[in-house]
């Protein structure tokens, strides 16, 4: 089997996640969220509502809420976005916030502070079991991604496949990530096989190349 299946390759925005406790909190006892427009993951949509984010050195305003509501809230930002902010990045796997820095919610005069849950998302591909075995990856592998962006094509390293039967195949990075290759309309890339994909070592390819050692 091949494994040039085009993946493709969606650009992640700064956005919140929250629980239904948070949310309350922030919009009152009993609100909930108000569809807006549905998102490329089934069952993921972007709500009505939106949040202030406030850190010691900056504020993001009106930024997207994501639905449906999560166990935990999270906020997920660009490195860029935390520097501005003042706050450290922590690069991390959705839903691994433990250890995590945390954040200010604002909507209007009501505001929530969080003592965790902000996160750099770890670059990751969702897709089904099926896509999985035609591209012989395994849930939480990780992968080398070559984009197929013309003139700033790139590499992306530590991709975490993330396999489950109700995901839709694409590759997600934020914005930082996104302007890296200046991608087109309809930005997508192929694994890039260097080593299999369960036991490949960046850290050996960089010895081998440097030891000048070609595969």
């Amino acid at each position: 089997m091949s494994l040039k299946l085009d993946i493709p390759i969606e650009i992640s925005a700064r956005h919140v996640h929250l629980s239904r406790d948070d949310f309350e909190r922030l919009f009152g006892k009993g609100a909930e969220l108000t569809f807006a427009k549905e998102l490329s993951q089934p069952g993921q949509y972007l709500a009505k509502e939106r949040v202030d984010l406030i850190g010691p050195k900056g504020v993001f305003s009106n930024v997207a809420i994501l639905g449906p509501f999560r166990k935990e809230s999270q906020v997920e930002l660009s490195i860029t976005d935390t520097r501005k902010m003042g706050i450290s990045h922590t690069i991390r796997q959705s839903g691994d916030i433990e250890g995590t820095p945390g954040c200010i919610l604002r909507n209007g005069d009501t505001q929530l502070e969080l003592d965790k849950g902000v996160i750099v998302a770890k670059r990751h591909i969702h897709m089904t079991p099926k896509d999985a075995i035609r591209l012989h990856v395994e849930d939480n592998d990780t992968v080398c991604i070559l984009t197929t962006s013309y003139e700033r094509s790139v590499i992306y390293a530590d991709v975490v496949v993330r396999v489950n039967k109700s995901f839709k195949l694409a590759m997600h990075v934020d914005t930082d990530e996104g302007n890296a290759f200046d991608p087109d309309e309809n930005p997508s890339g192929v694994i890039l096989p260097l080593y299999d994909t369960r036991q490949y070592s960046l850290e050996k390819w960089k010895e081998e190349l440097l030891e000048g050692i070609s595969r």
